[in-house]
């Protein structure tokens, strides 16, 4: 394993984030403020509770999630495509570095952006709703398995995209949306027979549900079937990656 290599590009993804901390930082944490303005006062004082939890409180599991898919995937999307949009891809892939390693440095980088955000959400959260949590531990496992899974997914993107365009397609035109329709505000259980089973096919359900689980022991679907849902999900990145790196796909042309 060269670590060298592994903390040069960790240590560039971060010093770049650094500098653009309005943007990276200050900015999401201010448009999830807004949400609780807006859902949690708004909409939570005509709303009691959900299963025992008020509102408030019920949102932020999916709050944190809506975050933290979206950070994950533009910050590993962007991270990998700078470097092929102005060449310098070619003086990485020339290093004696491996392909693991290259992909370490990058998702790590992104996903430690994303933990380090969700944390900072979860704690303005508390200065706005009462907090508890049942199960830390699952918590910060959820946490870390999530942003682990979707800075690969940003990843896979960042080499498929060929503009920065396309860079925006998916986050903004399918991952939000499906975030939003994936039970982040609402618990599926509401919804007629026939629109939970078909929400059941968003694969984000899984991941608020389990995230929601360690928050407040209550969940749409199966805990277990959450776990085994995002484990899934990380290894099918994993796979894809290895495949893009063998075959090098856009990366070697």
């Amino acid at each position: 394993m060269n670590y060298r290599a592994v903390m040069t590009i960790y240590g560039s993804e971060m010093a770049r984030w650094r500098r653009t901390i309005m943007q990276s930082v200050i900015s999401p944490v201010l448009s999830t403020s807004l949400y609780f303005v807006v859902f949690g006062s708004a909409i939570g004082s005509r709303i009691t509770d959900i299963e025992g939890v008020s509102y408030g409180a019920f949102i932020v599991p999916g709050l944190i999630m809506l975050t933290l898919l979206t950070q994950s995937t533009m910050n590993a999307s962007f991270g990998i495509y700078f470097p092929r949009f102005v060449g310098t891809i070619f003086e990485i892939l020339s290093a004696p570095v491996s392909a693991f390693e290259i992909v370490l440095g990058y998702v790590g980088a992104a996903a430690t952006k994303s933990v380090v955000l969700g944390l900072i959400i979860l704690a303005t959260a508390g200065l706005f709703v009462p907090l508890r949590i049942a199960h830390p531990v699952w918590m910060l496992a959820f946490l870390l398995m999530t942003a682990a899974t979707f800075s690969l997914f940003g990843f896979i993107i960042g080499l498929w995209a060929d503009s920065f365009e396309k860079l925006q397609v998916i986050p903004l035109l399918i991952l939000t949306p499906l975030t939003f329709l994936g039970g982040s505000f609402y618990s599926i259980s509401v919804l007629p027979p026939a629109w939970q089973t078909i929400t059941l096919f968003n694969p984000v359900v899984y991941l608020v549900s389990g995230f929601r689980w360690s928050f407040y022991d209550i969940a749409d679907v199966s805990v277990g079937v959450s776990l085994a849902m995002t484990l899934f999900f990380l290894v099918a990145c994993l796979a894809i990656v290895w495949w893009m790196f063998r075959t090098g796909y856009r990366l070697k042309k």
